[in-house]
């Protein structure tokens, strides 16, 4: 198991926390990712690989692509996930991430 110290580490960086926030909200591949990110894939799957070492992230392969899903186990730390969510109007690329995150599932059928 992670130590807190470890997670917060790891989701001091902006990029990680917003791939994790969305992962909260949806199972997404790197492409899916890339999308509502607006980043490129490379940096994108150098931020997935070190969440999924961690164990913060899961993965599963369907045909060509591999989704990736939000695996915490520590219940602090998604309740702190969560607020955040509840939050997202006070951080503008978060609450910009989950508008485009939306669009993509209403375009795509998921909602």
């Amino acid at each position: 198991m992670l130590r807190l110290s470890e997670i917060f580490k790891l989701l001091s960086d902006e990029t990680r926390l917003r791939i994790v926030i969305l992962l909260k909200e949806d199972e997404l591949c790197v492409c899916e990712l890339c999308g509502v990110l607006e980043l490129s894939q490379p940096k994108v799957s150098k931020h997935l690989a070190k969440l999924k070492d961690k164990g913060l992230v899961d993965s599963r392969r369907d045909e060509q692509y591999i989704y990736y899903s939000l695996s915490i186990q520590n219940k602090i730390i998604d309740t702190m996930i969560q607020e955040i969510i509840n939050n997202k109007e006070e951080f503008q690329s978060l609450n910009k991430d989950l508008l485009r995150l939306k669009n993509k599932n209403l375009y795509s059928g998921k909602i």
